[in-house]
């Protein structure tokens, strides 16, 4: 980096532009499609919709007017071979997140996280070069962690079938970038919450669940003695990351404002950690009601946990300029004010 870093002006990149959002009516794709809204883009929204993976029309009820909506399946090329001609950026965050199904079903995990980003890549190298990409990958790539908190440095270990799609996934649009030119950047996120995640059932991650449990005034069930670490960023937070990194991918070479992320993965964290007991207990006193209960591992979570995480996101704040600026007790509130007044689009 030959100088400071100088915030771009996400206006001037993003108005006008046209921006494909796979997975675009789940959690972090709605909340990154009013974002875009915002900046002046013109978006389109593809999601397939399937019942347990989080897609959710009402997700998007306040923009629904402002954005193109296509439900399909990013697993059939043609509708991907039309879709991406003429995008200027694509947010790619269709995937299968649940872990246990991923073990339970483990071809569809493959299907949906490898086979299908290949197909997406194979439809932009054959229908738009030019299209630049930021691509949804996962803290869970890097497995156990040997040491804390978790850098780029760190070996990818994954201790479940979708974190190894994961890392192929991201991967191919690594490829794709070094290979055929298509500028493509990755972000391994970690574990995410705010206004629209699902909270249907507990396969995509603690904190929905946690969310949904007190905002119903129910019981939290927590592994062992829920002393475990884990690192939290609401999705406003997220969304500035994926806006940031395709800025930068416009950019191109490396200047002043820092280098360019095409081909690099970074990792996003929030600091300090927190122990799923003390979420737990910030939720209920937040929420005015529910409570905990300690329980037993189930066996075939227990054989898959990470035990202790929290990652770093030196790498992304030296060359990118984003860092958290959420604080977990007010995310959690807006969270819960949000599900207070919508819970009932969400169950």
């Amino acid at each position: 980096m030959t100088g400071p870093l100088v915030a771009p002006d996400l206006g001037a990149v993003f108005g006008g532009r046209a921006v494909l959002v796979t997975g675009g009516l789940g959690f972090i794709g709605s909340n990154l499609a009013r974002r875009l809204l915002a900046l002046g883009a013109r978006v389109t929204l593809v999601d397939s919709m399937i019942p347990e993976y989080g897609g959710n029309l009402f997700n998007v009820h306040d923009i629904a007017e402002r954005v193109r909506i296509n439900i399909a399946d990013v697993r059939d090329r043609s509708s991907m071979d039309h879709l991406i001609q003429g995008q200027d950026f694509l947010f790619n965050l269709a995937g299968q997140v649940s872990h246990i199904d991923s073990m339970r079903d483990p071809f569809t995990d493959l299907d949906i996280n490898c086979r299908s980003q290949l197909s997406i890549l194979e439809s932009c190298r054959l229908n738009n070069r030019a299209v630049k990409i930021v691509f949804a990958a996962s803290r869970q790539e890097y497995g156990r962690p040997e040491y804390l908190p978790v850098d780029e440095r760190h070996p990818v270990a994954p201790v479940d079938v979708n974190g190894i799609n994961k890392v192929a996934g991201e991967w191919y649009h690594l490829v794709y970038n070094n290979v055929h030119g298509i500028a493509a950047t990755s972000l391994r996120l970690t574990n995410t919450y705010g206004p629209g995640q699902l909270l249907r059932h507990n396969r995509q991650g603690f904190i929905g669940w946690f969310i949904r449990t007190v905002t119903e005034g129910g019981e939290i069930q927590l592994y062992g003695d829920g002393s475990q670490l884990r690192d939290l960023n609401h999705v406003d937070d997220v969304v500035e990351a994926f806006v940031l990194a395709a800025a930068a991918l416009e950019r191109g070479a490396p200047n002043a404002a820092g280098p360019s992320p095409a081909g690099r993965f970074y990792n996003l964290a929030a600091e300090p950690p927190v122990s799923l007991r003390e979420l737990a207990e910030l939720l209920i006193e937040l929420a005015g009601r529910g409570r905990v209960r300690h329980v037993p591992w189930p066996e075939e979570k227990k054989a898959i946990d990470i035990g202790n995480y929290y990652g770093s996101h030196a790498r992304i704040t030296g060359e990118l300029g984003w860092r958290p600026r959420v604080p977990l007790r007010e995310g959690l509130q807006r969270t819960l004010r949000y599900y207070e007044q919508h819970l009932r689009h969400y169950l």
